[in-house]
């Protein structure tokens, strides 16, 4: 059921944390390609070829049985009519001995006899066998020239003629009854090999058929097995890339076939796929640091304007001022610096590109970098903010990046969704194996035909240049590649809540 194996793979999640490199890549190929090759094309074909031959030889037996048949019919109806013929002579002879009439008649039917046996004798003697047949011939024979003598005594009156045509009735009467007995014993013997014959060909029919469903049987499987179970595998590999999770397509069988060459191009799809999804979350990165624009602006302003006054002061009156003063001033410098360096290093931490990597990770330290993000952004839209974080929560494991990209999403839609200001709330708790986060906003909704729709891609409610309609969709396949759920419900004119389901670390 095609190349990927369920075992190996969650062996493979396990270890790499669904990454995907060009090594991978490799490494899977180098396995898939050094089993024995068994070409799925050439056994159909041998099947199938196997199968016209079967069917083939089982028609041309039909046809020979049914040909011989024919022959054992043809043979009955001969050997029907010689007996026939003889029965006819029997009774005319016997006419002639009671009445003195109808010898010619005897003689006449005797002669069709003897033809008859002229045209079909080799095969009665196959039949009955050779001594059997010639015995029937030699006692036709002798009948026929019994007649002949007894018609030449029958205009003599003498006492000679009297006592020699008597002798002849004798033997008519004889080699009469003798051929008889041989012209109903063939016809017998024909007759039970005809059944015989009959039955043989039911046997062979029920055998062949029987044969025939087996070997039909086999086929049907080995296809079930090696084309139409593998589709359904491929199917589910579909399924699974399209929910997020991007592990390559391992061995599984101890031979490759077409559906190899199959698995490794959906491999090297897949690396594009992580490639060109990298780009993607990059290219959302950008576009997020692009809303916050607005607010990190005022971040940076507010401490470089403390900066350039305190810079100002000391360059005017820094005679004026006395050592403490001075080293206060530049304490307060220093700590506006550092105030624009955490800024910055969380732009650049969050913008930053590289490899997907999965480590244990604390919700919540996720949670408190994203919001330092948002926080101007959240003062700009005169928006109250409650932050609930769980104590003491499980580890996860995840990408703090791809985490913090999911947060960012979906506190930037809610900041977004509340355009006269409102309440946002975020959070985190433990709920059985999972580790949850609400962010929950009073904005103006999600009507309900849009929610089904929400996690496709492309799909957005947004003006035209405000949004991808790709942000969700994202977030639902980051989620669904940390193994968690995404989910919302809404309220048109009240709010919604989005929740991150995400597994605790010892169930992962």
């Amino acid at each position: 059921m095609g190349d990927f194996g369920p075992k190996e793979n969650k062996r493979f999640n396990d270890v790499t944390g669904s990454v995907l490199t060009e090594a991978q890549i490799k490494a899977t190929r180098d396995a898939l390609m050094k089993r024995r090759r068994v070409s799925i094309r050439l056994l159909v074909i041998l099947g199938f070829l196997l199968s016209f031959v079967m069917t083939c030889g089982i028609t041309l037996g039909a046809v020979s049985f049914i040909t011989h048949l024919v022959g054992k019919q043809e043979f009955l109806e001969k050997a029907t009519n010689f007996e026939f013929e003889i029965q006819q002579a029997r009774r005319y002879e016997k006419d002639y001995f009671l009445y003195g009439t109808n010898l010619y008649d005897a003689l006449e039917h005797t002669q069709n006899a003897e033809n008859i046996l002229k045209n079909f004798g080799s095969q009665m003697s196959d039949v009955i066998g050779k001594r059997s047949f010639k015995d029937l011939s030699y006692n036709l024979s002798r009948y026929k020239e019994s007649l002949e003598s007894i018609r030449k005594l029958s205009s003599k009156s003498d006492s000679a003629s009297i006592k020699s045509r008597l002798a002849e009735e004798s033997e008519i009467r004889s080699f009469g009854s003798a051929i008889v007995a041989n012209a109903s014993n063939v016809i017998e013997q024909e007759r039970l090999q005809l059944k015989a014959w009959l039955k043989i060909s039911i046997f062979v029919a029920l055998a062949a058929l029987v044969v025939l469903l087996i070997f039909e049987a086999l086929m049907a499987s080995l296809i079930l097995r090696k084309i139409i179970l593998s589709f359904g595998s491929f199917e589910k590999y579909t399924k699974r890339i399209a929910g997020g999770d991007f592990s390559p397509i391992t061995p599984a069988r101890k031979y490759r076939d077409e559906f190899t060459n199959l698995a490794m191009a959906i491999n090297s799809m897949l690396l594009e796929l992580k490639k060109r999804e990298e780009q993607l979350l990059q290219s959302r990165k950008m576009a997020a640091v692009g809303n916050l624009t607005a607010g990190i602006a005022h971040e940076l302003n507010n401490p470089l304007n403390n900066i350039s006054l305190t810079v100002e002061a000391l360059l005017d009156e820094f005679d004026e001022w006395n050592r403490d003063e001075k080293i206060r001033m530049l304490n307060d410098i220093f700590t506006q610096i550092e105030r624009v360096s955490g800024t910055v290093a969380n732009l650049l931490d969050f913008s930053r590109r590289d490899e997907t990597s999965f480590e244990d990770l604390s919700v919540n330290k996720v949670l408190e970098k994203t919001l330092k993000l948002v926080s101007n952004e959240i003062n700009i839209n005169k928006i109250k903010f409650e932050k609930k974080l769980g104590e003491n929560l499980p580890l996860i494991r995840g990408n703090r990046h791809n985490l913090q990209q999911v947060f960012l999403n979906l506190l930037l839609n809610a900041i977004q969704a509340m355009p006269d200001g409102g309440e946002l709330a975020v959070v985190s708790y433990s709920d059985y194996d999972w580790v949850k986060v609400d962010i929950t906003d009073t904005g103006i909704g999600i009507p309900q035909e849009n929610i089904e729709k929400l996690f496709e891609p492309f799909f957005t409610t947004k003006e035209v240049g405000k949004g991808t309609g790709l942000g969700l969709s994202i977030c639902y396949g980051i989620i669904k590649k940390h193994n968690g759920e995404i989910s919302v419900k809404s309220e048109i004119g009240k709010g919604s809540t989005f929740t991150i389901k995400l597994p605790k670390l010892e169930k992962i």
